[in-house]
């Protein structure tokens, strides 16, 4: 197992985080740090200023090398006094490199369903702040969005459509943008049709959790979607500081008030202890587990857990073991200035479940009502893509975003390795740049590797190989798609696409988009912006988000 370092934020600093978020929020100063304060006392061990310990985070084989997380400083103004220290937590991205086709041809990695990234980047810019590089992670701003696939092929009665286009690229014209998407079908339509839901409510309630834009927020995520729940759905509440507790067991989910009630009642203080709620929220789910049904855990914290080394490997081992008996965890992120990036994602890709990070009750109405179906209804797991380029038409080829998916060649052909679940309704984009052999490229040929080759598939760009399992199976099935080497103008939801894809390598300062600015990003964008599936006007909202990145560069 892969360990990675990552620096946990001293207890006492919640009392300071708690007079920063105060002051921001306009709330009451003096009764913020006494909060705080009693917290401290109660949680924080002799001495108190001792050096914080170290603590790791195993990453599962399937997602590829991760490097160490960074630690970044608050990009908010802070209160005259009032030290900038900050323990936000986001793992070292390295960059996909250039490949040249002759010497590695193959292209292996998960795909990616998680949204925190987007969500995250939107606080720091909607805060006036670029965000850290190493909170943009591509592919989860473009698969924020929805997209639809008017052309899209069906093949072996998988559960997905599969889409590929190859466009002209709009930051390097000789270059070439491959486009490999995934569309699920919706099979559930109303929620009246979802299968029966095993729900656990996992709520971080330690005193790091204690502001609007944490605990308050969490409540209110929760009830929005407790409001939405039904009579064969069960629902339990465990709530976990220094103790876990059952503050709900399992009830039925047309006990609404009875729900909203103990959703009330929560309130923050003391430490946190992540690994016991993880196993009790396990033992729960185990006891309600419905067969045929959605056995899910929902976990909601800023991610800052209070473990050692020891715990942080064995929680993600519990993880990994109880996915496999058909009970996912997803994460679900809230607050700044101590905030787990790092922590909730790997949690959640081990988990089997989606990551988002909440920074608005509009954001959990998206995840949680308005994306139910994708949310909770799994129609495929372990997706795998291996694209082989030919490389007597691509000379060098590079892989945008999907850093901490990439998998070896041979994982993708072994059922043992997992890897991300498409849910119902759900479209996956991976982007590719090529340059087309004969046009000038970053690399230099070779001196002594034979570079020319004899192919007489030279109508064909690549091979397109698609791994995936049905829910409940362990053997997976292949799907293949030939790409002809054929270029097309590039469709609207293509060009919303690279928009998304351009940005996110503005603000991580890629060194492959050329001149690229936000504003060619901007109108890149727009033929996309009437998409009828965007009934939440996000495309329109990502237009003023490159518009502020531009103002904030």
């Amino acid at each position: 197992m892969k360990s990675l370092s990552l620096l946990k934020r001293p207890l006492l600093l919640t009392s300071v985080t708690a007079i920063t978020l105060s002051v921001l929020n306009g709330c009451s100063m003096q009764q913020e740090v006494a909060t705080s304060n009693e917290a401290s006392k109660a949680t924080v061990p002799q001495p108190a200023l001792e050096a914080p310990p170290l603590i790791a985070v195993a990453s599962d084989a399937a997602y590829g090398k991760i490097a160490a997380p960074t630690h970044i400083r608050s990009p908010y103004p802070l209160p005259p006094g009032i030290s900038p220290q900050n323990s936000e937590n986001y793992a070292e991205i390295k960059h996909n490199a250039v490949n040249a086709t002759h010497e590695q041809a193959f292209a292996t990695f998960s795909i990616d369903t998680d949204t925190g990234s987007y969500a995250n980047v939107r606080r720091f810019l909607n805060n006036g702040s670029l965000p850290p590089t190493e909170a943009v992670r591509v592919e989860e701003l473009i698969n924020y969005f929805n997209y639809d696939f008017k052309k899209a092929a069906k093949q072996k009665n998988s559960p997905f459509l599969v889409s590929t286009e190859v466009v002209n690229s709009p930051w390097h014209p000789t270059n070439r943008i491959v486009k490999v998407g995934i569309k699920a079908e919706d099979v559930v339509t109303a929620n009246q049709n979802q299968p029966a839901a095993n729900l656990v409510f996992l709520v971080d309630v330690s005193g790091s959790m204690n502001s609007s834009d944490k605990l308050q927020l969490a409540k209110s995520s929760l009830k929005i979607l407790t409001k939405e729940l039904r009579a064969q759905d069960t629902i339990t509440l465990i709530t976990y500081a220094g103790n876990t507790e059952v503050v709900l067991p399992a009830t039925a989910g047309n006990q609404t008030q009875k729900i909203l009630n103990a959703i009330d009642n929560l309130s923050a203080s003391g430490s946190t202890n992540g690994e016991a709620a993880i196993k009790l929220a396990y033992q729960q789910a185990e006891a309600n587990f419905k067969k045929q049904g959605i056995n899910r855990i929902l976990m909601l914290t800023d991610g800052d857990f209070n473990v050692g080394i020891s715990a942080v490997d064995d929680m993600l081992d519990l993880v990994r073991k109880n996915r496999d008996k058909g009970i996912s965890l997803s994460t679900l992120g809230f607050g700044q200035g101590n905030y787990n990036d790092h922590m909730m994602e790997q949690v959640a890709n081990n988990g089997n479940g989606n990551y988002s990070y909440i920074d608005s009750l509009s954001e959990a109405k998206k995840v949680l009502i308005d994306e139910m179906s994708s949310t909770f209804n799994t129609v495929a797991k372990d997706v795998k893509i291996q694209l082989e380029f030919n490389p007597a038409a691509v000379s060098e080829w590079r892989l945008i975003g999907y850093e901490n998916r990439v998998l070896a060649k041979e994982d993708f052909n072994n059922d043992k390795v997992d890897a991300g679940e498409l849910g119902a309704g759900k479209s996956v984009v991976a982007l590719f740049e090529v340059t087309p052999v004969g046009q000038k490229g970053l690399l230099d040929a070779s001196r002594y590797q034979k570079t020319a080759v004899t192919n007489k598939n030279k109508s064909e760009l690549g091979y397109l190989k698609i791994r995936y399992k049905s829910p409940q199976a362990e053997t997976s099935k292949l799907l293949t798609f030939p790409i002809a080497n054929k270029v097309t103008n590039a469709s609207a939801e293509t060009q919303f696409a690279m928009a998304v894809a351009g940005y996110g390598q503005l603000l991580t300062g890629s060194k492959y988009v050329n001149d690229l600015t936000y504003d060619q990003v901007a109108q890149l964008a727009k033929p996309g912006l009437n998409s009828p599936l965007d009934k939440t006007n996000s495309r329109s909202e990502f237009i003023k988000l490159v518009e502020l990145a531009n103002d904030l560069q």
